[in-house]
């Protein structure tokens, strides 16, 4: 079957099969694997996409649920191929990652929310930002998280 989606703001095709996860897609047929398997049952965020702007688990979603929508990766994030999206910018001023796995997913969850509300309180974070991190970097994500709300204020 054949399903077409935008990637990361450029037209893409998908030959093969329409319960493919959107994960494997992204990974296998496009060659974008900033996008991580950990869980496969979306518990743990680290697949997390953006399906029309929304932050999304990849991992359960199939190909035939993203045909005519936009997708975007972490690959897809930042304004160009040169820059940095300002959640990536404030990851390394707040030096957010350890072992850095989970942080594509972190980054594009928090990427929705502050599209979405950029003066997030703590329990709207909490709510939002359900990605797990091994490492347990989560005082320094609310801190970054923070800078980016302060700076949108």
């Amino acid at each position: 079957m054949t399903i077409s989606f935008t990637l990361n703001g450029a037209p893409f095709t998908f030959e093969g099969d329409p319960e493919k996860p959107l994960l494997w897609v992204v990974r296998e047929d496009a060659g974008l694997t900033g996008t991580k398997f950990r869980c496969g049952i979306a518990a743990c965020g680290a697949c997390t996409v953006h399906i029309d702007g929304a932050a999304e688990r990849g991992c359960t979603i199939a190909a035939r649920d993203v045909a005519g929508r936009e997708v975007r990766t972490i690959e897809g994030l930042a304004p160009d191929a040169e820059g940095r999206h300002a959640v990536q910018q404030a990851w390394i001023a707040a030096r957010v990652p350890q072992c850095g796995y989970c942080q594509p997913g972190m980054i594009m969850a928090v990427a929705a929310l502050l599209a979405e509300n950029p003066t997030p309180s703590d329990a709207e974070i909490d709510a939002s930002i359900t990605n797990l991190c091994r490492c347990g970097t989560y005082p320094r994500v609310r801190a970054a998280i923070r800078s980016l709300a302060e700076t949108a204020a």
